[in-house]
């Protein structure tokens, strides 16, 4: 905790963004931090709750009160020990996470949650900048050899823990750079890739190998692997994205959001994209399908590219303003969101569903065609979804984006192999099976094959695959050696 009458005595304040206009031109982050004055008064707002919430809110289980108190002291340095001591990454985190700890706060039952995740960028931001985060090289190095495929936060995780248990640890990933949908997924305006790189040397240092352009079940078999390394962890991201078969599809101008974001980023990272192969939205009416972060990043990445309009559409019913507290509280409620990508330029819809889209001569969109809907229980209570008659409409579309989430793992390559020589077993979902406890935790079906992450638990948040690799990590060494001393 901070100080006992803190959260009287000081009001809560978070990071401001730089003005939409300014931002809007660069693909910089744009958050401005709190003052170190500030930051200690935020501390002492976390008040002796008795029941600390946020502990359970959190998917890594961080002691939030604990580093609250060592910043209201101004002990910054033990205070990123208590920081890593759960979280090997918590400068993503302190970017990107959405915060369920701050919905989880105490405080939050009167809306002044103590703003963690500001207090938790504030932490590792410094220790960076003052040189207290070393690798952690491993006294001894016990001869195991584990690949783990995929480099995004489930495989970044995995890969630092075993790394650190003295294991000889290989990471692969199928794309031209380490990091996954912290590379190329997040754009470079929420998320520095500078970051990314500052890990990786720390981590090669640990000694971690890391192998680009090295996409498992396609160039290199996965029985190659299985052969070779004592264990394999399967860390790859929720790939499959959901699609929407209605007349137009097949046009020119209708994409997966990630396609349009991945190449974006790229380019921006340096990377050569050929004009042929990129998305641009510059001066083309743009409709996002799907209200989720993926769609607010490309609401955000049309604007940069300076598109002519930014329409967001949702099929279900547009969120209360303010959650019903004595229902939710300390769960994560459904209520009205707006991101600084929103904040920025954009047209918001609920209740749309797409009937189709309209094209051209050419063969490009130019329309699409919807119609409202209404949400309704039937006598079961299941939520069924009932068009409204008279409703139809078009919006004008150059470009249409659709962000409507991810289904499951690619199963072409790595994984059919797996299935194929190995029985490999998948959920309903079309997840790898695998549980989370017990002495079978993080284990598939195939004997010295794990799996963590939104591979495993399908699409999630990037706090979610770090807690997921964490404990993928211990599960691994414990399977290798006997026993584990890696936390969990």
């Amino acid at each position: 905790m901070g100080k006992p009458t803190g959260f009287m005595e000081y009001d809560r304040r978070d990071r401001r963004y730089q003005p939409a206009a300014d931002r809007v031109v660069h693909y910089n982050e744009f958050v401005i931090p709190l003052a170190e004055p500030e930051l200690r008064e935020q501390g002492a707002r976390c008040m002796d709750c008795g029941i600390p919430f946020c502990h359970q809110g959190c998917p890594v289980n961080n002691i939030i009160p604990d580093w609250n108190d060592l910043v209201y002291r101004g002990d910054w340095q033990a205070a990123i020990e208590v920081l890593h001591s759960t979280n090997n990454f918590p400068e993503f985190t302190g970017r990107i996470c959405p915060a369920p700890c701050e919905t989880a706060c105490t405080l939050n039952i009167d809306d002044t949650p103590v703003t963690i995740k500001t207090i938790e960028c504030a932490i590792v931001d410094r220790a960076w900048a003052e040189g207290w985060i070393k690798p952690q090289v491993p006294e001894r190095r016990t001869g195991k050899r584990v690949a783990v495929v995929g480099s995004g936060p489930a495989g970044l995780a995995t890969a630092q823990q075993l790394a650190r248990a003295g294991h000889q640890v290989s990471l692969f990933e199928k794309a031209d750079r380490i990091g996954g949908l912290l590379r190329y997924g997040i754009p470079d305006f929420k998320l520095s890739k500078s970051l990314i790189d500052r890990r990786m040397a720390q981590m090669r240092t640990e000694g971690v190998e890391f192998h680009t352009n090295a996409h498992i079940g396609v160039e290199i078999p996965v029985s190659k692997l299985r052969a070779d390394y004592d264990a394999v962890v399967l860390a790859g991201g929720s790939e499959q994205p959901r699609d929407l078969p209605v007349p137009g599809r097949e046009l020119a101008g209708v994409h997966f959001a990630m396609d349009f974001l991945t190449r974006n980023s790229k380019r921006v990272q340096g990377s050569p994209v050929p004009d042929s192969d990129f998305i641009s939205a510059q001066g083309k009416h743009v409709v996002v399908i799907g209200g989720g972060d993926t769609g607010s990043d490309c609401i955000g990445t049309s604007n940069r590219h300076g598109a002519r309009s930014v329409t967001q559409i949702e099929i279900l019913d547009r969120p209360p303003v303010k959650e019903n507290k004595g229902l939710t509280w300390p769960d994560w409620p459904n209520r009205m969101r707006t991101s600084s990508s929103q904040e920025e330029g954009c047209e918001r819809m609920w209740n749309v569903a797409t009937k189709g889209f309209r094209g051209d001569a050419e063969g490009r969109v130019v329309a699409l065609q919807y119609c409202l809907v209404r949400w309704e229980k039937d006598a079961e209570g299941r939520w069924k979804m009932e068009e409204i008659p008279g409703s139809e409409g078009e919006l004008k579309a150059d470009l249409v984006l659709l962000a409507m989430g991810f289904m499951h793992p690619v199963h072409a390559g790595m994984l059919d192999e797996l299935k194929t020589a190995a029985g490999l077993e998948l959920d309903a979902r079309g997840n790898v099976k695998g549980v989370t406890d017990g002495p079978n935790a993080y284990r598939t079906s195939v004997d010295g094959v794990f799996s963590a992450g939104d591979m495993r638990r399908g699409q999630s948040l990037v706090v979610w695959a770090i807690r997921e690799g964490r404990q993928c990590a211990r599960a691994v060494d414990e399977w290798l050696m006997g026993t584990t001393g890696l936390p969990r």
